[in-house]
């Protein structure tokens, strides 16, 4: 599978990376053999959250076996000095294992968050004494709305070496700045911070609860992904041929070896149909709400 330098880290990541949370649908032999499945492919680049139930546990043991083949991404929401301390050992310990490749601030929404983490008792300042520490080597952000605020943070943060955020071609559609994340492309690329996608397999969003119930959705992606093989390999190749450093798996094991088979046979796309792709989907619900709560 092609590899693609992940910013200033020195890490050459697979173009996929594999999105852990899917983990956690499963019982631990199911996950082992997921992790080994898709390190099979020679994926090497792992993401996961204390956030996404017990995938951390579940990813614990294959990790540790594998861990030279893995850079391992993790996150935190905690927005304080103390909380981002107290969840860092938290998955330390749940992972097993003695240090984190990359930890990401999860999930920023707000400018007031931005102000917090980079405040003196903000999240950023335990990030780097983790690293001083050897806790953690890299430090990166993620976020599901708002570029201007990725934006924002790629100028204020100066130890930024990562950046996760939506890319998929209904969201290219929307000519606004709600939906602006080919800038924050741009940006990243600029400043040579490693660029992450997500939602690149969304299609849209789920029927409302009452139509719905949550416990009905055939996929446990919490928004609705496109599931047939030509599509996505075709919204693999789209968010690949962007030029993001790596394209983050969907969330439901049902879909990841269809995405390891799309990462493993990827060899670009063009200009001319990754603009008709834009076309085809543009009126499409756009997977990025306006406030996202993840």
């Amino acid at each position: 599978m092609q590899t693609r330098s992940l910013g200033d880290t020195g890490h050459d990541s697979t173009v996929m990376t594999f999105g852990a949370i899917a983990l956690n649908w499963l019982e631990q032999e199911g996950a082992n053999q997921l992790v080994e499945h898709v390190l099979d492919y020679g994926v090497n680049h792992v993401d996961v959250a204390p956030t996404y139930g017990d995938a951390e546990l579940k990813l614990g043991p294959k990790l540790r076996q594998h861990r030279e083949e893995i850079f391992l991404g993790c996150k935190t929401q905690e927005r304080t000095y103390e909380g981002a301390w107290r969840t860092l050992d938290r998955s330390l310990n749940r992972l097993g294992v003695d240090a984190i490749d990359l930890y990401q601030v999860h999930g920023l929404e707000y400018d007031e968050e931005l102000d917090a983490i980079t405040g003196d008792d903000g999240a950023l300042a335990a990030f780097r004494e983790a690293k001083e520490q050897g806790l953690i080597d890299h430090i990166g952000l993620t976020s599901h709305g708002h570029p201007d605020l990725v934006l924002d943070a790629l100028d204020r943060i100066d130890d930024l070496e990562s950046v996760m955020f939506p890319l998929n071609p209904v969201v290219a559609g929307k000519d606004d700045d709600e939906h602006d994340y080919e800038a924050v492309l741009a940006r990243a690329d600029e400043r040579n911070v490693g660029t992450l996608g997500i939602k690149a397999f969304a299609g849209g969003t789920w029927p409302s609860t009452d139509e719905l119930p949550e416990s009905d959705r055939p996929f446990a992606n919490w928004y609705r992904p496109v599931t047939a093989p030509d599509e996505i390999r075709e919204r693999f190749d789209f968010a690949a041929a962007q030029g993001l450093t790596s394209v983050v798996s969907a969330g439901d094991p049902k879909l990841v070896t269809m995405i390891l088979e799309a990462a493993a046979d990827y060899d670009g796309m063009d200009e001319a149909a990754r603009r008709s792709l834009i076309e085809r989907v543009r009126h499409d619900e756009s997977p990025v709400p306006e406030q996202l709560h993840h």
